[in-house]
């Protein structure tokens, strides 16, 4: 009886520290050592493609491998401070995938002598990361956006206009060129359409969910006063890119618009009727259009110009780099994908990949993509409010897109469009507004992982 009564009197033991107070900091740990793991393949990539050509360790390799470890320690700071319940996984894809790039386009560089394009990616990248940590620092709330929608929607239509004035770039106006330098303002405009979109549907989700007109069987017709507008923005944002010969991006946003109607309506329809609308466009300006004909043409027999004795073209000298690499490739600096031509750093540096990486390192590449997008769409359905899940949905899809567009295009499984690969092409227009779109999803996703008072941190 003492005893029992002795340990009453005993002070309970204070409680264990609710789980949101420790995850952050094991959270940020996971980011910090996955950064990590990027910084150390990428500069082993840049120490093989070096060795390869000169049989030596390049000089500059302690002051790249410093300048990555600095903006990886610098990018991770920002999110830390600013976002510090974001997704620990989105940053270390995006490190990684831009710094596998950097290696790819250095390696081909060694065979193009006279065209080194390496330095000004490596450039350009540092101008996605100070963007990237501008737009985590300055944007808190991600919602403070939807009040801009119809200015983002105008900016977008701008800048797909401007280029029809400038002159045609391999039989495309999409590039802005003065005082030599270049941009193109459409890769730009596809994060303020889908701002506009997502602020739009968004605003009017409750009449999304009225019934409508039936058209045929479980497919009904949406108010025409909440459609008419979106599909007429939509409309004019692809006759623009028609009218520019920018037929990839022209793909994109039509994907972008389907996706993100049907995740705002929940009508699987949409997606039935956006395959068929895409299958007829494409039937359409394959048909009328010479430039689209001959990507036809070649796609569906990429070795006709080797039965004419004219030699391999691009899509094919794709195909035979695949089927060189084999299962684990030829090694960095052992390959021939230089021989695909002007293309091969940007449409074609997959081939490079697929070549001297192998089966593995390919898979690998778009397993990064896969989950990057998963991310994505994961932070938007943890979302509350309508607008950040569209948008997180449609960032996402922006870059599902890019990669099926793409890795479809040179692998043969669809026409090429002429896009740029996330991250791992040279193209500095590209990798900024990946950066862009990488930083919001991290802010979106660390609005949706913020728990509640109460809540626990969610897991990985």
């Amino acid at each position: 009886m003492t005893a029992l009564t002795a340990k009453a009197a005993e002070p309970a033991p204070p409680p264990p520290p609710p789980p949101d107070a420790r995850a952050p900091a094991r959270r940020h740990g996971v980011e910090l050592t996955l950064l990590a793991g990027a910084v150390l393949i990428s500069v082993l990539g840049y120490l093989s493609v070096g060795i390869a050509a000169t049989g030596h360790i390049p000089r500059p390799a302690a002051r790249y491998a410093g300048g990555l470890a600095a903006a990886a320690l610098l990018a991770h700071l920002a999110v830390r401070l600013r976002a510090p319940s974001a997704d620990p996984l989105v940053l270390p894809i995006a490190f990684l995938l831009n710094g596998l790039g950097l290696v790819l386009i250095q390696r081909l560089d060694v065979t193009t002598p006279g065209h080194l394009t390496a330095g000004d990616q490596l450039r350009w990248s540092g101008l996605g990361l100070a963007l990237f940590v501008l737009v985590v620092a300055l944007l808190r709330d991600h919602r403070a956006l939807q009040r801009y929608a119809y200015l983002s929607v105008a900016a977008a239509l701008a800048l797909m206009l401007v280029p029809v004035f400038f002159p045609a770039v391999n039989g495309a106006h999409i590039w802005i060129r003065f005082a030599g330098f270049s941009f193109q303002p459409g890769e730009f405009a596809k994060i303020l359409l889908a701002v506009f979109f997502a602020a739009y549907l968004a605003a009017n989700r409750t009449a999304l969910a009225l019934n409508g007109r039936r058209l045929f069987w479980r497919l009904k017709l949406l108010p025409g006063r909440v459609l008419g507008p979106i599909l007429a923005i939509w409309l004019l944002s692809v006759g623009v890119l028609v009218l520019e010969r920018d037929l990839g991006t022209s793909l994109l946003f039509f994907g972008l618009f389907v996706i993100m109607l049907f995740t705002a309506t929940g009508r699987i329809g949409w997606i039935a009727i956006g395959l068929l609308l895409a299958a007829l466009g494409a039937y359409a300006v394959g048909t009328f259009e010479p430039h689209v004909n001959s990507r036809v043409d070649d796609w569906l027999n990429p070795f006709a110009s080797i039965e004419r004795g004219e030699g391999p073209d691009q899509l094919a000298q794709s195909l035979f780099a695949f089927g060189a690499g084999g299962l684990l490739g030829a090694g960095l600096g052992h390959g021939q994908s230089f021989l695909i031509g002007f293309a091969a750093k940007s449409d074609f540096i997959l081939a490079t990949a697929g070549e001297e990486l192998g089966l593995v390192g390919l898979t690998a590449l778009l397993l990064l993509y896969g989950l990057l997008v998963s991310r994505g769409f994961r932070a938007g359905l943890a979302l509350r409010d309508p607008f950040g899940r569209l948008l997180a949905t449609g960032l996402a899809s922006i870059i599902a897109l890019q990669v099926f567009v793409i890795a479809g295009g040179v692998t043969g499984l669809i026409p090429l469009t002429g896009m740029a690969m996330p991250f791992l092409a040279q193209g500095g227009s590209s990798v900024v507004t990946n950066w862009i779109i990488v930083a919001l999803l991290v802010r979106l996703s660390d609005s949706a992982r913020r728990p509640r008072p109460g809540e626990a941190e969610p897991a990985l």
